[in-house]
């Protein structure tokens, strides 16, 4: 038994010492253990240190990893602050690496789901046959999912082949969370039966920066297009049953010019159920530094507002009549100034997006009172900062039981027209007369979409105050049709015909005509309001 014992590759003794080893009896055997036992002591050691040394040289970052930049969601060129502009092409296909994981199994979920309806709506078809269709025939934007759970927003699927908008629209007001309202396509309403949703000459209140008819487009089809979800229909707009809801209230939208131009949609929208003139008003550049604009239902005491803060914080941006500043500077904890004008009211929209994007790091003020110089910090970081700073306030000074808070989505602009495919000689958004179609595979319109991750984010870690995020991005991502483009105002003055002639140095396409794609957002904040419970009355 003794000479079949494996011996220890670490305990190996000298040629001599073996030989005495089998010369040696029983008691003198005892010697091996400890020999052998130390062995095997010193080989888990080595492996251990060996196996230790491999793992720290996988994971040891890079000795210029910048902290900030760490923080973030994506690592921007090596975790080190780059002065030139990151690619935004590769952020967005990690991002959609990162999160297709996570929405395949949701996105497969809905297809099978759809494809179920339409073989029982073909089914139905056939049985009745003989029977005329409720709805008109409509041209339909047909597109493919994007991989992130977001873009899934955008158009996915063909339209059922029969149904009717009207039998199915009481379902999404009385069970609004079963239905992905921001998943769907875009239909074209050559009737003009539900969309556009009320005549540019009809809204006395429209600023000449979106009536873009008026300013010579020729067309109107950019006002035709509508948005209908895959899995449930919106329910129609009704602007008295909104009135309603908002007698005795205020709906307030706070951020920049794209908040500014849903705002004026929202006007548009009420003020069509009040015929009378003398019933509704509207008071621009009031209050706080003139910061404020009021749009007023008598009859209803009801007013929509809009409050200009294009960061939501503190900046050196914040007049509402001249804040034309390339240089932009934030002080990223500084939000009382705007705040303490936000409270009282029943229903805040907030954004805060395009006021962002002149460049990749921002200049931040992180404590204004003691000094006055900035620090820079990557986009992102300082937009998911900013946010903190939002939330904080909202968790802590707004009371759900009588405020319903409201974030948008980032609203796209479209200056790269390789982008959709567009032929070399287009200039922008310029010219352009329909949305996106039959587009494969994901958009690159310049959207950064790590900013739609940090608003995520923190709209997560709300506690307190729940926040719906009307994600408007991927589906406006399509409509590159409805920006002003040369039809409205530069520096408060309506383009001229050589200007309207210079697209590359004067097209507008950030902004959009009314109306437009901003009514299809207010659609969306509609339905959330009017099905929504109703609010109690501040005090």
């Amino acid at each position: 038994m003794a000479q079949l014992r494996r011996k220890s590759p670490f305990a190996a003794a000298p040629a001599a010492a073996a030989k005495q080893d089998e010369e040696e009896e029983a008691p003198a055997r005892r010697h091996r253990a400890p020999l052998s036992l130390a062995g095997l002591l010193v080989s888990i050691f080595l492996v251990a240190t060996f196996l230790y040394n491999e793992q720290v040289a996988v994971v040891r970052p890079p000795a210029a990893a910048d902290a900030d930049a760490a923080d973030g969601d994506f690592p921007l060129a090596g975790a080190v602050r780059a002065r030139s502009a990151p690619d935004l092409r590769l952020l967005q296909d990690d991002h959609h690496r990162r999160v297709n994981s996570r929405s395949q199994r949701e996105q497969e979920d809905q297809e099978e789901e759809h494809h179920d309806a339409q073989q029982e709506q073909e089914q139905v078809g056939r049985e009745a046959e003989e029977q005329p269709r409720a709805e008109p025939a409509r041209l339909v934007v047909d597109a493919p999912a994007r991989a992130d759970k977001r873009a899934a927003a955008a158009m996915t699927a063909a339209p059922p082949s029969n149904g009717s908008v009207e039998s199915r629209a009481v379902s999404v007001v009385a069970e609004p969370p079963a239905c992905n309202v921001y998943q769907g396509w875009w239909t074209y309403d050559a009737e003009g039966t539900q969309a556009p949703l009320y005549r540019e000459p009809e809204c006395e209140f429209l600023t000449e920066q979106v009536t873009c008819m008026r300013n010579g487009r020729r067309d109107d089809s950019y006002q035709r297009w509508r948005w209908q979800p895959s899995s449930c229909d919106l329910p129609r707009f009704d602007a008295r049953a909104l009135l309603e809801r908002l007698r005795n209230k205020r709906l307030m939208f706070v951020g920049d010019s794209l908040n500014r131009n849903q705002w004026e949609s929202m006007v548009c929208l009420v003020q069509s159920a009040i015929p009378s003139r003398d019933k509704k008003s509207l008071a621009k550049f009031v209050g706080p530094n003139g910061s404020l604009n009021v749009f007023t239902a008598t009859e209803y005491n009801a007013t929509v507002e809009f409050y200009w803060a294009p960061f939501l914080v503190q900046s050196n941006s914040d007049n509402p009549q001249v804040h034309s500043v390339t240089d932009r500077i934030i002080a990223w904890r500084s939000i009382v100034k705007h705040a303490r004008h936000w409270r009282g009211a029943h229903y805040l929209v907030f954004n805060t997006y395009i006021w962002w994007l002149n460049t990749f790091e921002m200049k931040v003020l992180k404590n204004p009172r003691v000094s006055s110089r900035y620090t820079l910090v990557d986009r992102p970081v300082a937009y998911r900062e900013v946010l903190k700073t939002w939330a904080k306030w909202v968790d802590r000074h707004i009371d759900p039981k009588k405020t319903k808070v409201f974030f948008m989505g980032m609203s796209p602009n479209h200056h790269m027209p390789d982008a959709w495919g567009a032929s070399p000689d287009a200039v922008k958004c310029a010219m352009e007369t329909q949305p996106i179609l039959n587009h494969t595979g994901p958009l690159y319109v310049g959207t950064d979409w790590r900013l739609h991750d940090a608003a995520e984010g923190v709209l997560r870690s709300m506690r307190r105050v729940p926040v719906h995020l009307v994600d408007i991005t991927a589906l406006s991502e399509y409509r590159k049709d409805a920006h002003t483009s040369v039809h409205t105002l530069r520096q408060g003055k309506l383009l001229t015909p050589e200007q309207q002639a210079d697209p590359r140095h004067y097209a507008d396409c950030i902004h959009w005509c009314l109306p437009g794609l901003p009514d299809t957002w207010n659609h969306f904040l509609y339905t959330q309001i009017v099905s929504g419970t109703p609010l109690l009355s501040s005090s």
